[in-house]
């Protein structure tokens, strides 16, 4: 079961509160635009990895493909100023990798990770790991790979506000931004045009990334290709449903059902008390496991094995048929195929079979796309479990085939 806590809405951390947003939101921006989204605060080498050999050996230890592996690869964790859900100023940290011995100007390739319990279940936090090894490949393929963690993962301060489209698009943005600055400094340049993958939740954090960039939203940055994996893009309206019924791994189900009350509370004021949604057994400890400091592993041992162990028939409900604000929020984050037609390729990663990730997701976000002309073709990864999970198997096979494709694309 340790394999579900790297999946789609599983483990991480929480949100800020209502009560914490800026009395003077005009203040707060006018303060922020002297500071700069996207200004460099600090970098750090994390690692090199010298050879194509080492590069590929970093991806096997980490369950991953190396075919697509062409150059060593030099790796950085930036730290760079960027909003929070209120648009107030913050920090944020990222991982960028860099191939050895390459070409000076290199195309970006964004990816958004799934998500994690701790601090540290960040591309900038980890090598050799799940979360890290898509970045890696990117790199040692011949881009520039760029990975926010997010706002209060890795060295962000505060807690994570869990799928929370708007600061993951800002997040990664700003991310893009920081890794252009500080480019030169290594030798190299970015391109304008941006290649942008994620998985799980970062599946939508991508997408909402691909829009912004399509936009026009930064003034240098393009969207070039996009190529979410395995995500949750009906929130509301098929993955909660999924795990309520039971359609989904029963753990996994459990693990979703608490971060979606306990994170979209501290942002949107969905109960008053835990105890109002959570069974008397949990209503006290629950949104400590969410804190951003306890481990996949705590997480488990602290929550019961049936979303039916862990809710109350009002907690229940509340998740079956949401109302108000959870409803407002819900639209929001089930809106990331809807309403834009992207101009870059598009294509759709899933695995049949998926434990976490409704498949049917995938298909909605497909039939939005299509409404609006875009013909986002799907590519069914087919059995490919890691570690025991389809979900988490998905990852691993769809970065190969993006590597190629998105390779594909930049020799065009």
């Amino acid at each position: 079961m340790a394999a579900v806590c790297c999946g789609l809405l599983l483990s991480g951390a929480a949100v800020t509160t209502a009560a914490a947003a800026p009395a003077d939101h005009a203040q707060a921006q006018a303060q922020f635009k002297e500071r700069g989204r996207g200004t460099l605060v600090s970098t750090e080498k994390l690692y090199t990895l010298p050879t194509p050999q080492a590069a590929a050996a970093e991806l096997d230890a980490a369950g991953f493909e190396h075919d697509t592996v062409r150059y060593g690869v030099v790796a950085y964790r930036l730290v760079y100023r960027t909003v929070d859900p209120y648009g107030r100023p913050t920090t944020a940290s990222g991982l960028f990798a860099l191939p050895l011995n390459s070409e000076e100007r290199l195309r970006a390739v964004s990816f958004a990770h799934g998500t994690g319990s701790h601090k540290n279940d960040s591309p900038s936090m980890q090598r050799g790991a799940f979360v890290s090894a898509p970045v890696i490949a990117h790199a040692a393929a011949g881009a520039a790979g760029v990975a926010p963690d997010y706002l209060g993962l890795g060295k962000g301060p505060g807690l994570h506000p869990w799928m929370d489209i708007g600061s993951e698009t800002t997040a990664s943005l700003d991310m893009l931004r920081a890794a252009r600055a500080f480019a030169p400094l290594t030798g190299h340049a970015l391109e304008r045009k941006v290649m942008v993958t994620g998985f799980s939740q970062g599946a939508s954090a991508a997408l909402g990334l691909g829009r912004a960039l399509e936009a026009g939203e930064d003034h240098w940055f393009r969207l070039d290709a996009l190529a979410p994996v395995s995500g949750a893009y009906d929130f509301g309206g098929t993955e909660l449903p999924a795990l309520l019924e039971g359609r989904l791994e029963p753990k996994s189900g459990v693990l979703y059902a608490a971060y979606t009350l306990v994170a979209f509370n501290r942002l949107h004021h969905v109960y008053d008390s835990p105890s109002e949604v959570f069974r008397a057994r949990y209503a006290g400890t629950i949104e400590a496991l969410f804190d951003g400091a306890q481990t996949g592993e705590q997480l488990m041992r602290g929550t019961p094995g049936t979303p039916d162990e862990l809710l109350t028939e009002h907690g229940r409900d509340l998740l079956a048929h949401p109302t108000g604000p959870l409803a407002a929020a819900l639209r929001t984050t089930g809106a990331v195929c809807t309403g834009w037609a992207p101009g870059a390729p598009v294509r759709l990663y899933m695995a049949t079979g998926d434990e976490q990730a409704a498949t049917a997701n995938t298909e909605r976000c497909q039939e939005a796309l299509l409404r609006n002309g875009v013909d986002a073709p799907v590519v069914d990864l087919g059995a490919v479990d890691y570690r025991g999970s389809r979900h988490l198997g998905s990852n691993v096979a769809a970065t190969s085939a993006i590597v190629r494709w998105f390779g594909e694309l930049r020799r065009r």
